[in-house]
């Protein structure tokens, strides 16, 4: 019995780490004709019937575990060697002049138009979308710029279908639409795309991006607007530069002022880009005029808000120090892979 158990011992330590030439030879040694197994139930003859009985149940068994483990390492054998075949004969769908593309990124308008949003949304503005191709209705009248204003001429304007329509000047004409659908509270940016006819230079371009702001409410006064404004040029520059506030005109805001910012470039000591001047023109803003309020059909006395406009663009070279806005559409990719 003793013998039985060491044979099958040393049988699968041989069987374990055996190829397949090895495995049929080591079968023939233990389970041939004349292997050791076979010897052994062959030698039953001279023992007692209850020796028989033990001794044969466990060479059998001894026989049946050494085929079991034989079995097995042949199939993980095959397994082996099917995984090899795989990665030997691994197709490439590619052919060899294909290459991989280097990895995209947003562009920089794209970039401040996100940065921009997430500021206002952290500060409960929710975004609104609306027309490119506008009413004279929506881009003028609604927002208080009467039919001789400058604004409406030619020059400025890109109209369309004999005047009877027009591209959009600003984004500020989204704000009609959202007043007429909604009630107030009303709190929300408007990015997008507006058109001016007029010639390209280097702080100039017949197609650009704005963000319009808007909120209304009750008790909206300006120094909500001044508050909400500062805290953005804090947030998106990432430090706190000093703001002002100087008085201005916009037809559909009154007052109306523009924001500047200290320069981020010289904190204000004078440089290039700020002219010496330590300031930057950075938007403009106001009051929603009580007539833009009566064209959506608003109650002006009970109602106040402000409005305000961001040029893409501005913030994009001031954030990034681009000193001509046409870089940014020359889709020159050793200017673009800098951002």
């Amino acid at each position: 019995m003793n013998d039985i158990e060491q044979i099958v011992s040393e049988a699968s330590k041989k069987i374990k780490n055996a190829d397949n030439l090895t495995l049929n030879n080591l079968k023939t040694e233990y389970l041939g004709k004349s292997g050791v197994l076979t010897q052994i139930l062959k030698s039953l003859s001279q023992y007692s019937i209850e020796d028989k009985k033990r001794i044969g149940s466990q060479a059998n068994k001894a026989k049946s575990i050494i085929e079991s483990e034989i079995e097995n390492r042949k199939d993980s054998l095959k397994k082996i060697l099917l995984d090899e075949k795989m990665r030997n004969e691994r197709l490439d769908y590619f052919p060899s002049f294909y290459f991989p593309f280097p990895k995209g990124s947003f562009h920089p308008v794209v970039e401040t138009i996100r940065g921009i949003s997430a500021v206002f949304k952290s500060l409960g503005f929710l975004v609104a979308q609306g027309p490119e191709l506008e009413t004279d209705w929506y881009n003028f009248e609604a927002l208080n710029i009467p039919k001789n204003h400058p604004a409406k001429d030619l020059q400025d304007t890109f109209y369309i279908e004999g005047m009877k329509n027009l591209l959009r000047t600003h984004t500020s004409s989204v704000q009609i639409h959202v007043m007429e659908k909604h009630k107030p509270p009303v709190k929300v940016i408007v990015p997008g795309r507006v058109y001016r006819n007029e010639a390209s230079d280097a702080s100039h371009s017949s197609t650009f991006y704005q963000i319009e702001g808007l909120a209304v409410d009750e008790n909206v006064t300006f120094v909500d607007l001044k508050v909400t404004l500062t805290e953005f040029i804090h947030r998106f520059f990432g430090y706190k530069l000093n703001v002002r506030f100087r008085p201005s005109h916009f037809q559909f805001t009154e007052p109306s002022a523009e924001v500047d910012m200290q320069c981020p470039f010289c904190r204000g000591k004078g440089c290039k880009i700020c002219k010496n001047s330590g300031w930057i023109e950075t938007l403009g803003c106001g009051m929603v005029h009580p007539n833009v309020f009566k064209a959506v059909d608003y109650d002006y006395e009970k109602y106040t808000g402000y409005a305000f406009g961001i040029g893409v663009e501005r913030i994009t070279m001031l954030k990034y120090g681009i000193d001509d806005i046409r870089l940014l559409y020359e889709n020159d990719l050793r200017f673009l892979k800098q951002f």
